[in-house]
């Protein structure tokens, strides 16, 4: 008999406490996973979409939501490299990763 999880299809789940992306600025964190999505505020973003990113921070396990579409590319061009260290910075109007 075959199980669920060799056969099932299933989003991933990304758990942890939801962490503002002000309160990890210029810290180092661990890139785990992320997910991009529709924007609930398509309105107010550009592309109308949003990424969950999870990191662990200070040996915790959280989640960020941003549309930063410079962190998105970012993400997306080095989602083979996951998971990786990084350290998020806001230049001018816009984050990215270093």
């Amino acid at each position: 008999m075959e199980r669920f999880s060799d056969f099932a299809d299933e989003p991933r789940i990304l758990d942890g406490d939801k962490i503002r992306i002000d309160k990890v600025l210029n810290r180092e964190l661990a890139v785990l996973a992320y997910k991009i999505t529709e924007s609930k505020y398509k309105q107010e973003t550009e592309q109308g979409q949003c990424m969950t990113l999870q990191v662990e921070i200070g040996g915790e396990r959280r989640v960020i939501f941003t549309a930063s579409q410079v962190l998105m590319d970012q993400v997306e061009r080095h989602k083979d490299k996951l998971p990786f260290l990084a350290v998020i910075q806001k230049v001018d109007r816009f984050y990215k990763l270093t």
